[in-house]
């Protein structure tokens, strides 16, 4: 399952997007089946993240806008809430039919440990609680951190470089080795496992790695769609590789829509699969790249 930020119907080659440089993504949709009319519940990250994980409307999660801008369903560092004990989310119903699970990138239902993935059905975690806003790194602000599994690996800036003149970070990289490493690790457990893919490198700041740089004709934004294309690209292939990708259900989704700063608009999602359905009872991989939006 991928998740990605602030990303439009309109960045895609298969929706018409002149540039056409989503080649990887164009083929997952020619491949698999498009849902056009599918519609984010909220139109910020966290409530829309939440409603996706939980199958519950904002309003019932704990994750809520009201019309002071829609800013108290936010979860910046210095709010100490999160996603509440009491709601039920998907990995956690994945766990106990004994999948394998984790979370690659950006969390946003919560910073305080309490509230963090592994307490939420991930058996693994690498990326932040929160998206890669900064550089701070003062004594009252702090970059932000970023986690593997429970303990902090660095921070933005700090200890994963964000360059904001040039644009340049290795991050998608990294979150493509791991989403690689993950499932060559489930597979030869023999595990089913389920992967929530999501960077967010299309959110402002944005970033791309120097190979991407510079390559899109729709500047730095298409620069990042074009490596995020690419990753995508990365793990269909590995599925394929792995003899997993009948048995895998992949999903493709932004979470709130195309950014201002992209003029592009809307919601995407994808749905691949060559799984064929049965009456009886089978147990398939999920793979969630970059980032889905409303109600399971």
């Amino acid at each position: 399952m991928s998740l990605l930020l602030q990303m439009g119907w309109g960045d895609l080659g298969v929706y018409g997007n002149a540039a056409k440089e989503t080649p990887n993504l164009d083929k997952m949709a020619a491949e698999g089946m498009l849902l056009p009319s599918f519609y984010s519940a909220n139109p910020l990250c966290s409530p829309s993240r939440a409603a996706m994980l939980t199958g519950r409307l904002p309003i019932r999660n704990g994750f809520y806008s009201t019309n002071a801008h829609a800013r108290n369903a936010y979860t910046p560092q210095n709010i100490v809430g999160g996603i509440p004990d009491s709601e039920i989310l998907f990995p956690e119903l994945l766990l106990q039919a004994g999948y394998a699970t984790k979370i690659i990138g950006k969390w946003h239902l919560g910073q305080q440990p309490q509230y963090h993935p592994l307490k939420h059905g991930f058996h693994e975690w690498f990326g932040s609680p929160n998206c890669h806003f900064g550089p701070y790194n003062d004594v009252t602000t702090p970059n932000i951190p970023v986690y593997r599994n429970a303990s902090m690996a660095g921070r933005y800036y700090t200890d994963f470089p964000i360059n904001r003149s040039t644009g340049e970070s290795n991050l998608t990289q990294l979150y493509i080795q791991e989403a690689v490493d993950f499932i060559h690790k489930s597979v030869g457990a023999g595990s089913p496992f389920f992967l929530y893919w999501t960077p967010d490198a299309t959110h402002d700041p944005l970033y791309a790695s120097k190979t991407f740089l510079r390559t899109s004709s729709r500047g730095l934004y298409g620069d990042a769609v074009r490596e995020l294309d690419y990753g995508v690209g990365v793990i269909l292939k590995l599925l394929t590789q792995l003899g997993v990708a009948s048995d895998t259900l992949v999903i493709f989704s932004s979470d709130n829509g195309g950014a201002t700063y992209a003029k592009e608009m809307g919601i995407i999602i994808m749905l691949r699969t060559v799984y064929k359905w049965c009456s009886c009872q089978c147990v398939f991989n999920v793979t969630f790249l970059a980032l889905i939006i409303g109600l399971q």
